[in-house]
Formats: structure tokens, C-alpha cells, sequence
């Protein structure tokens, strides 16, 4: 507990909050206190039961009174992993409950957070700082009735799966067959679906289960970081893979080869696709799986952070009747969301849109997305071949991997038809390189290519703790941060004496971490004559990436800096994001 808090703590009581507010009087708070004695209730649920004072007086007064801040706990989800660092008994004794730890802190919402005695139990119990916040009894129950009902629903899946494994070890069941056991179906069944279902609930973008010699370990990506969720019984490996496995419709005696499947769930009252991808590791298969969730899905462009004048020329860009858009980046760049939105925005009823996908991760109304299978020859060029008779205007493939994708990608440009696709490459300018290296003609790169858009994701700033840190003269000249580029950034209103970065304290909306959700960050190559020029005439990546610059360009340093300026991310991500350009 912080020491302001602490001292606070010791001067003030709940009964003098509430006489210093003028909710009640001395008299009041004699009975009340005499009550308690009587009954051995806390005081705040006894003035409640008296009509003097509601369940939102309590915590407001001594969230106003001690500057702690309130929450609202039915909008949590109270992770059970969390729940469990305080024993059930104990939670319900002090009327309170652990809902995140960073580090070494734990935060702890309570009915009572000047029960210093409860505070400093948790503390010595578990080693951690507790950091208190307020919450309604009311709400307080709720948690501790789903949390710890949570914990027993784990803990009664994770025993039971220890029992199965007992039994395998012993020679009664084979746990590799669990798939086909009957009843210890059960368990297996019911901690896939736990793990599933927390993954959507938590808005998780990947779950990893990945095993090891001594241990099975289940990850969830969020916002792009790993941590760790559960970690069942080393003995359950077999039987989980084998689960997945049955769920993706894949062939569960192979344990040799990769396998990649698909699994499609209710979760919530919302329909949401994982895919699924297995992988033979020295301790068994590792199990990756990619949240397709379609309502989380952004299909509109201004939606996805570009900078008003670089979404201008990437629609410019993307308007033209034929030639050829590339997105580049990363993995897990965002580049599919940006070809589908751009492709959204596309799709009318005069026009065909025809998708080559490999996974297809989205299905997009009004448009023919293909499937492809490269194991019975249907790959990205077969179908692109396809493609073009069938009449169509608007053509995506989803990557370009080869010389001949990118032969038929540019021949299909060049005879009337829009062809959208993406390539890995690390910036807008060295895609040219790329391209040229997989052997196509440098003048059919300029006849064809209308631009090339490089894209990473950004974390955001939480909104609810956000603060503005005054930058310091070494970090505005660090990022080249002059009036000139203030101009290029759209940012003339901002000059050094009002310029501010931000940060995250973090908060209980952020898990404390300070960031929540993500943004894109954008450099669109439009390709002009000059730019041509260059290109024929074999200019280096740094001749390009200067005239792009000439003609408007803004790099994704740029995008990102821009960002940190107007407090949308810190400028810790801005470096950690855009490295590779300095």
C-alpha cells in the first residue's frame, strides 16, 4: 500500500468519511458501531442494512476521500490464475479480490481498503505489493462467486486429468487414446473448451500450447505480447493435441508432419473461426491457434490509423482501373486487414472481386474468395490463372512468393485488371529490390506497380491513465523533431514549448501495463515518373526512398512519431517499432 495511502488509512475510518461527507451525524454512526459489536458485520454493510448510506456512498467517499481510484467490477473478467494467489476464505473474510498483477504489485479491489490488517496479510501471504482499489460489496460478492468458481472449475478439470494420468502411468488407460475413451472424454473436452473460450472472451489474438520435457505450457497473445494463462498436466499433452486435432477435422495418428486445420465455435453468441496450426516439436506438437473473430474484424479504411494525407494517396493509389497495390510487412502487420478493408471499399455491384487466399481468415460478403491447396496443385498462380477467366476486375492474392505468382500478378495488371497482394519485405522502397530479384524486368515493375504501402502495429496508449511527459532537448533532436517536419507531419500547432509525449501509469482498464489495443502505422509509395526513372535507370533502395520522400512520402517513423505527438502510443514503441530505419 502506497504510504500517502497508509497514513491516510490510519487517520481516517469509514464512519469519519462518511460524518466529514455529511452523509450521517455522530449519533448515527454510535448506533451503527454498537450494531456491529452486536452482530460482528463491517461497518459499511451494517450503515447499508440501517438505509443511512447506499453501497455507491461507501465507495465513493472513500475513493474521494483516500484518492483511490473506484471500479466497476462488472465489466471484469476476473482471471482465475489471478483469483488464486489469495485463498478463497480469505477473499471472503476481508470482502475483497485480486483482479491483476504486474510484477510485484497485485491489485486488490476491496469493500474496505483501509483494512490495513487485510492489506498487510495479502502482502506477507504472497509476497507482493498490494496496490487497493474500491468496489461495491454487491459486486465484490459477484466476482468472488465467478472467479472462485473459475478456480474450482480449474482445479477440478486439472485433477481430474491428473487422476487419467495416474491411471495411464499405472497401465489402466493409454492417455495417447484419450480422443477415444467415453467418459474421461470429459475433461479433456471441457478444459479445450475453457481454453478457447477464455481466449475470445479476453480478446486474445493467438493461444500457444506448446509442450516441454517437464511441463505443458498455455500462452495467449494479446496486443502482440505473450503471457502465460495455464499449465496443465504434462501427462494431458497427448490427449489435448489429440482433442484440437478432432476439432479441426485433422488426422490424429499423424505426429510426424505439420498440420494446419480449422475450427469454427459459438463463443458468446458470436460465431468465431480459429486456425489451427500443429507442429512436430522434440517433446511432442506444438499447437498454435489464430482467433479469426469476424466482429472484431475493421473493413474500413479510416479506421485503421493511416495519416489523413497518406490515406489519401494510398485510395488514390487503389482507385486506378489496373495496376498493381502491394502491402508489405512483417507477419502479423495487419496486412490482411488492410486488403480487406481496401477491398471493401472496393467491392460494388458493377465490379467482381476475386480472392487467391492461403488461409482464407475472413469471410467478406459479395466477394469469391478461393481456398487455396498447394498439396493438390491449387496454388497461388493456378489460381490466378483461373482467375482471369473468369472475368474479373478486382483480383487479391494474398502473397507473392514466388517468380512465377509475381510473373502472372503483374501480367494480369498490365491487361486491365486491379491485383492486390502482399510481400515481406521490411520497408515501401526495398520492395522494388524484391521484386526485381525474383527475376521480373524492371520495366515491368514501373509499367505495372501504382504503389507500395509498408505498414507495422503500434500499442496504444490506455486512455483512462494517460499523462503527458514534456520531452527533453535530447530526444527532440534524437528524432529530428523540427518545424519543418511538424509541417510534413500535419502538426504545424505544435512547436516545442507546447509538445508533449505521453505515457500509460497504468490502470486497472489496462491491466496496468498503460497500453490497450493497437494502431497502424503507414508509409505509402506512390510510384511517379521520377520514381520510374530511378528504377530503370537500376537507382540503389536509398535513391528510391529519397525521391518517395521528395514526392510526399511519410516514413513509418514518421507515422509513428506523428502518433507519439498527438498521444496515441509512447515513444518507446515509436523506437522499438521503427528500429530498423535508424
Amino acid at each position: 500500500m502506497p504510504p500517502e495511502i497508509q497514513q491516510a488509512a490510519r487517520k481516517m475510518r469509514l464512519g469519519d468519511a462518511l460524518i466529514s461527507e455529511g452523509l450521517i451525524n455522530d449519533e448515527q454512526l454510535q448506533q451503527a458501531l454498537a450494531l456491529q459489536k452486536k452482530s460482528g458485520k463491517r461497518l459499511g454493510a451494517v450503515l447499508v442494512e440501517m438505509h443511512l448510506v447506499t453501497e455507491h456512498d461507501i465507495v465513493q467517499i472513500l475513493s474521494k476521500q483516500l484518492k483511490i481510484p473506484f471500479i466497476d467490477l462488472s465489466n471484469y473478467l476476473i482471471d482465475p490464475v489471478i483469483a488464486k494467489l489469495i485463498p478463497e476464505h480469505i477473499a471472503k473474510k476481508h470482502m475483497l479480490i485480486p483482479i491483476n498483477k504486474v510484477g510485484n504489485k497485485l491489485t486488490v479491489a476491496m469493500v474496505d481498503p483501509l483494512n490495513i490488517i487485510a492489506i498487510d496479510d495479502i502482502q506477507l501471504m504472497t509476497g507482493l505489493m498490494v496496490k487497493p482499489v474500491v468496489a461495491t460489496q454487491s459486486d465484490i460478492n459477484k466476482a468472488l462467486q465467478d472467479a472462485y468458481g473459475a478456480v474450482a472449475q480449474t482445479d477440478k478439470l486439472m485433477g481430474e486429468l491428473d487422476d487419467i494420468g495416474k491411471e495411464a502411468a499405472e497401465g489402466a488407460e493409454d492417455f495417447d487414446q484419450l480422443g477415444d475413451l467415453g467418459e474421461n472424454d470429459a475433461p479433456i473436452i471441457r478444459l479445450c473448451n475453457l481454453v478457447l473460450s477464455q481466449a475470445v472472451t479476453n480478446g486474445v489474438s493467438d493461444i500457444h500450447i506448446e509442450p516441454f520435457e517437464k511441463e505443458l505450457r498455455i500462452r495467449y497473445r494479446q496486443d502482440g505480447v505473450l503471457f502465460a494463462a495455464m499449465s496443465p498436466p504434462k501427462k494431458a499433452t497427448a490427449a489435448i493435441t489429440s482433442r484440437i486435432k478432432i476439432m479441426s477435422s485433422l488426422n490424429i495418428a499423424e505426429k510426424r508432419l505439420p498440420q494446419d486445420g480449422r475450427i469454427k465455435l459459438k463463443v458468446n453468441n458470436r460465431s468465431v473461426d480459429f486456425r489451427v496450426s500443429i507442429l512436430p516439436v522434440i517433446w511432442g506438437e506444438k499447437i498454435v491457434m489464430r482467433i479469426l473473430d469476424q466482429t472484431s474484424l475493421k473493413v474500413n479504411l479510416e479506421d485503421l490509423g493511416f495519416e489523413p494525407e497518406t490515406l489519401k494517396r494510398f485510395k488514390a493509389g487503389i482507385s486506378s482501373p489496373y495496376g498493381i497495390a502491394l502491402v508489405t510487412g512483417p507477419t502479423g502487420s495487419g496486412k490482411t486487414t488492410t486488403l480487406y478493408s481496401a477491398l471493401t471499399s472496393l467491392n460494388t455491384i458493377e465490379r467482381n472481386c476475386m480472392t487467391a487466399e492461403d488461409p482464407v481468415e475472413y469471410m467478406l460478403q459479395g466477394i469469391n474468395q478461393v481456398q487455396c491447396k498447394p498439396e493438390i496443385g491449387l496454388t497461388f498462380a493456378a489460381a490466378l490463372r483461373s482467375f482471369l477467366r473468369q472475368d474479373p476486375n478486382i483480383i487479391m492474392v494474398g502473397e507473392i512468393r514466388d517468380f512465377e505468382t509475381a510473373e502472372i500478378a503483374i501480367k494480369a495488371s498490365m491487361t486491365g485488371h486491379l491485383v492486390l497482394s502482399t510481400l515481406h519485405t521490411n520497408d515501401a522502397p526495398s520492395t522494388i529490390g524484391r521484386i526485381i530479384n525474383m527475376g521480373i524486368e524492371p520495366f515491368m515493375v514501373t509499367t505495372s506497380v501504382l504503389l507500395i504501402q509498408a505498414q507495422r502495429l503500434v500499442r496504444k496508449i490506455c486512455k483512462d491513465c494517460k499523462y503527458e511527459i514534456k520531452p527533453r532537448a535530447e530526444q527532440i533532436a534524437q528524432f529530428g523533431i523540427t518545424p519543418e517536419l511538424l509541417r510534413r507531419l500535419e502538426l504545424p500547432h505544435i512547436n516545442e514549448r507546447n509538445m508533449f509525449f505521453y505515457k500509460g501509469k497504468g490502470c486497472e482498464s489496462c491491466n496496468n501495463s498503460g497500453m490497450k489495443g493497437r494502431v497502424g502505422v503507414y508509409e505509402v509509395m506512390i510510384m511517379t515518373e521520377r520514381t520510374r526513372d530511378i528504377i530503370l535507370n537500376g537507382g540503389s533502395t536509398d535513391d528510391i526512398r529519397k525521391q518517395a520522400v521528395d514526392d510526399g512520402m511519410l516514413s513509418l517513423r514518421e507515422s509513428a512519431l506523428r502518433k507519439s505527438l498527438i498521444g496515441m502510443t509512447t515513444v518507446e514503441e515509436v523506437v522499438r517499432v521503427t528500429m530498423g530505419e535508424h
